[in-house]
């Protein structure tokens, strides 16, 4: 694909000019560690040492590194090449983990260069070489030099971890925390990353499966401590507002977000057409419109249009009564997305988290978590997440039972999905769906943008549909008076069910409704929907800010009440190859305007839902609280029994 509009090219010759600097540092050098403690044991002299290779000189002006004794060698190719236990000669396997580690230096290098460029390090580091550094600059000198001092260490990390992606296995590695985490300058932090690396394949990688499982780890928690570091330093919009393209690995520069290399994954679940989702008709409309939505997005400038004219579901909650048929959706869902990616040649990339995730080894569970979310953001595919049974997944805070792998869970979940980091591109959608939402922590549950009510067949048609398609071909009963399917028809089918929302269903809300409409009459303007909105609240203190965001993202995506036409999304050069400009005109002239009716419809949908998680929560505690009254009372009765006796 071509590139970006707003991506700046790293050349080549700017990357592979620092090869010499990056194959010194991995050949030897010394290093005096100030945080982290010596793990690895001393490796066997397989070489002339570091005295007879050629010695390292920065490329970096106006730099003078300073170490303190006792200092410690550092040969990581020695050390890569002893992973197989003494083999004389180098495997493939090793071959690529040194390219992986060299490349990733070289391009960390290159963008700490066009950084210092940009923001005009180079001039102070040319001054400060020369002793004319002025005593007002020094203070910026020493910021500058630490946000690329952190843009080139997550470069590194977020490089090894895309190089090795193709030669993981399923071999994994728990190396902790990075300590040697250093601000000071480039030169010397990746010294001090180099160094705990070296530590860490000593410690760790007795073959050539965990040589790469332990440098990939430590790559994913290299970058996850400089992320945390960055989140509090100043000067680094310079290196977070823009990004770079390595044309040649394809591999993206994107401030503080991991490069992912760009693999779908291969799927082997039954997927479902969508008329052999009986019922449901919103909750599958919906899902096909998002599930085109999603093919709308923009490879080369990394946006969706939907995204940005307010249309996208970004995280919604399917949730319903068991045996409603929430696995058939997400089959017919991915099963639509998988179809349209392979037409498309996209990647396409689905992945379920579920209980196997919860792990008793503390942080585990987050960090399990945390990957889930990374593989399916990734920008490079077109992706589909699912979190099934969240409530048993998910912690709730508060909650007793609760166990601290499920809580690491939720927090990862509310911080991915609305938090302060969270970039919404359109590449992929996240789908949560449950038996019992009301056991979903509040705040979890309010994250889920859309709520699609997953309540199976409902009507008589219906019923005929399912009974004449779970029976399928092996049987001569006739049909009878039906024609099988026609309820499902979508379009005539959702639009009774939207019309079934002009007034609420929960008995809490219908009442809060007609209270407010005898007062002010009908609600046909802003302000009247607003007195009904804060009517809700006064009746539900959890109807709140992030309730109404909710609510008036879904009628954006009313406002997109189409369905991109199946021939743009069959052959792709009729929308899905266009430019992204071109795509997100054809896209606004399908608008329908915004009416009173779909914001009343959407006010009743969303907070019937609220109401009715609500009402299970308070009934739920209402019965156990009775419960433990009365084996409190039937104690007590015992106990007088007893001591009567």
């Amino acid at each position: 694909m071509s590139q970006s509009s707003d991506q700046m090219e790293l050349r080549e010759e700017d990357v592979v000019k620092h090869y010499e600097a990056a194959l010194a540092m991995m050949e030897g050098f010394d290093h005096a560690p100030r945080i982290g403690v010596a793990k690895a044991e001393d490796q066997p002299e397989r070489s002339s040492g570091i005295g007879t290779r050629r010695r390292f000189r920065s490329t970096t002006p106006g730099l003078a590194t300073r170490l303190s004794t006792p200092q410690q060698g550092v040969q990581l190719v020695a050390r890569i090449e002893a992973a197989d236990e003494g083999d004389g000669l180098v495997s493939p396997v090793q071959a690529n983990v040194l390219h992986a580690v060299r490349r990733s230096l070289a391009i960390a290098l290159a963008v700490g260069e066009q950084y210092g460029e940009r923001t005009g390090l180079a001039d102070l580091k040319r001054a400060n070489l020369d002793g004319s550094l002025p005593s007002g600059k020094k203070a910026e000198f020493s910021e500058l030099l630490s946000a690329e001092t952190l843009a080139v260490m997550y470069v590194f990390g977020s490089g090894v971890s895309f190089f090795l992606a193709a030669h993981a296995s399923e071999e994994t590695v728990e190396i902790g925390e990075v300590e040697e985490v250093l601000t000071d300058n480039a030169q010397l932090a990746l010294h001090g990353a180099l160094w705990e690396l070296d530590q860490d394949i000593g410690l760790f990688a007795q073959s050539d499966a965990k040589l790469v499982a332990t440098v990939a780890a430590f790559a994913e928690a290299l970058m996850d401590k400089v992320a945390a570091r960055a989140s509090t330093a100043p000067r680094l919009e310079p290196f977070v507002g823009a990004s770079w393209r390595v044309e040649a690995d394809n591999f993206a520069v994107q401030g503080f977000t991991p490069a992912r290399a760009a693999k779908g994954s291969s799927l082997t679940m039954t997927f479902k057409k969508p008329n052999e989702v009986v019922g449901n008709h919103i909750a599958k409309y919906q899902s096909m419109k998002l599930a085109k939505m999603l093919m709308a997005y923009d490879f080369d400038r990394r946006l969706n249009p939907f995204a940005e004219l307010g249309g996208f579901i970004f995280t919604f909650m399917g949730d319903g009564a068991p045996g409603t048929a929430k696995t058939t959706l997400i089959q017919m869902m991915a099963g639509l997305m998988s179809g349209y990616c392979e037409t498309a040649g996209y990647p396409f990339r689905y992945q379920n988290l579920s209980t196997d995730n919860i792990d008793s080894y503390q942080g585990k569970s987050g960090q399990n978590a945390k990957a889930f979310i990374n593989n399916v953001i990734d920008p490079g595919v077109i992706g589909f997440g699912t979190i099934d049974d969240i409530d048993q997944l998910a912690g709730k805070r508060g909650d007793r039972q609760s166990s601290a792998g499920q809580l690491e869970i939720t927090a990862v979940l509310m911080e991915s999905f609305a938090g302060a980091n969270t970039v919404v591109r359109g590449n992929c959608t996240f789908g949560m769906f449950s038996n019992y939402p009301e056991n979903v922590d509040d705040a979890l549950r309010q994250r889920a943008g859309a709520r699609f009510l997953v309540d199976g067949p409902q009507t008589r048609d219906d019923y005929i549909d399912i009974l004449y398609l779970l029976m399928g071909k092996n049987h001569d009963i006739p049909v009878g008076d039906h024609t099988v399917f026609s309820a499902q028809e979508i379009k005539a089918a959702v639009a009774a069910s939207f019309e079934g929302h002009s007034k609420p269903h929960e008995p809490g809300l219908l009442a809060v409704f007609d209270q407010v409409h005898d007062k002010i009459g009908e609600l046909d303007t802003i302000a009247k929907m607003g007195t009904y909105l804060k009517g809700i609240q006064e009746a539900d203190s959890r109807f709140t800010g992030r309730a109404i965001k909710n609510i008036t993202d879904a009628v954006k995506i009313r406002a997109m009440d189409f369905e991109l036409p199946d021939e743009w999304v069959e052959e792709p050069d009729l929308f899905l190859f266009k430019g992204y400009d071109e795509k997100k005109a054809m896209i606004a002239e399908l608008r329908v305007p915004i009416t009173t009716e779909m914001v009343i419809q959407e006010i009743n949908r969303y907070a019937d839902s609220e109401f009715r998680y609500a009402d299970k929560s308070d009934e739920i505690a209402i019965k156990n609280a009775v419960r433990d009254m009365e084996r409190m009372e039937e104690a007590k009765r015992r106990y007088l029994a007893s001591k009567g006796a």
